[in-house]
């Protein structure tokens, strides 16, 4: 596969490397991005820096970036998606969940130099990037414990502050980087807070003792009601999102996702990696009941419940229990460190809607963990940051 340079741009790409630099940024096909995620250890790596992610996003130019050290050793990678703004010939850049590179080094400005000069170059006036880790924790008894009438997670005192994490906020402030949505413009794309599921030195006794009663019993009730949970290909596809239809209606949200958008992310992920989007789904007496979306990481390390969609009838028999029950189990055999609930409200009022999907994941014993978040840079030049200023005044209007 070719790599994707954004149409539309002057300058003829990142500049040469000072003389006493020791990593530079070029252009990579995006196999050699591929294959880098696979292997690297660097940083956690998410789905949404996989190659294959620029073209599930039809609506935004992707690009594919690699620091190299000086022994020409590819140290890096990111995936960028680029938004054109109407009538002007810039963009706005945004690194979903990445990029993918040692956070832990104490020269981290030095290291994301090169890509705002490459990014300065293509006629982007600002960027978003989410580094993939962590800040603060907390476990499933600590929010139990603290749920309450007005109480928020953020009230609450967290049982782990990540120390990288609270590290890379330094240095990112540092540097001039804002964190999205701390001066109440624009909050994060992603979630800020998931909820993730430990499955590292865990076996599957491990993680059912995890669950709380109410999810054990739920769990048991699937299987002698004769739910049977599987894992089938892309022509269940349209019945899951039928299902997800109904969900959006009687849960009151809206993600915006047509079927066409499932169909292209099963087939872009699965084509670039086998195996990597999966779709699991509970039957009961043959009637489909739930359908849940799971993806895995390129270096297989970590595991997203991505979407979930189930049935207004028959939840008696428990078939959403039942197939992420199924999936906590296939994520740990195939060796997977953590399984990524993703986002869960900040609500824990007991009496309120929301409090209901944290309650429900809290069920698994897992744990509340708030990532460092989304950070921006508007580029340097009084364009650039007039531009970022109207583009958070539109935003904000909307």
């Amino acid at each position: 596969m070719t790599t994707h340079r954004p149409s539309g741009r002057r300058g003829p790409g990142p500049a040469a490397p000072p003389a006493d630099s020791s990593t530079h940024l070029l252009r990579i096909p995006a196999e050699a991005h591929a294959a880098f995620q696979r292997t690297a250890r660097v940083c956690p790596v998410s789905f949404l820096q996989a190659p294959a992610w620029g073209r599930v996003k039809r609506s935004w130019e992707a690009e594919h970036l690699g620091w190299f050290d000086a022994g020409r050793r590819l140290v890096g990678t990111a995936l960028v998606l680029y938004r054109h703004l109407p009538g002007v010939r810039r963009s706005f850049a945004y690194l979903p969940e990445g990029p993918c590179l040692d956070w832990a080094d104490p020269r981290l400005a030095d290291r994301l130099e090169p890509l705002l000069d490459h990014l300065r170059g293509t006629g982007a006036f600002a960027v978003r990037m989410g580094p993939p880790l962590a800040y603060r924790r907390w476990s499933a008894r600590t929010l139990k414990d603290a749920a309450g009438p007005g109480r928020r997670i953020g009230d609450v005192l967290p049982d782990l502050v990540e120390p990288l994490g609270a590290a890379v906020c330094d240095r990112l402030r540092e540097a001039g980087w804002r964190r999205c949505g701390e001066d109440g413009q624009g909050g994060d794309a992603q979630p800020r807070l998931v909820f993730e599921v430990p499955l590292a030195g865990r076996g599957l006794d491990d993680l059912w003792t995890g669950l709380n009663q109410e999810w054990r019993r739920n769990v048991k009730k699937a299987a002698r009601c004769g739910v049977r949970t599987g894992v089938e290909g892309p022509a269940a596809l349209p019945a899951f999102h039928e299902l997800l239809r109904i969900t959006e209606r009687r849960d009151g949200f809206d993600l915006g996702r047509g079927l066409e958008y499932y169909q292209r992310q099963y087939a872009a992920l699965n084509g670039e990696r086998p195996g990597a989007m999966r779709l699991y789904t509970a039957r009961y007496e043959g009637e489909l009941l739930a359908a849940h979306t799971m993806i895995t990481a390129p270096d297989g390390q970590r595991v997203w419940y991505q979407t979930g969609a189930s049935a207004d009838h028959r939840r008696e028999v428990r078939p959403s229990n039942a197939v992420q029950w199924r999936m906590l189990c296939d994520a740990q055999t195939a060796g997977a460190a953590v399984y990524d609930m993703r986002g869960i409200p900040d609500d824990l009022d007991p009496s309120s809607r929301a409090h209901g999907l944290l309650r429900w994941k809290l069920g698994t014993g897992g744990e509340a963990a708030e990532t460092v978040g989304e950070w921006e840079l508007p580029l340097q030049g009084t364009v650039n940051k007039a531009l970022h200023r109207a583009m958070h005044a539109y935003l904000t209007r909307r």
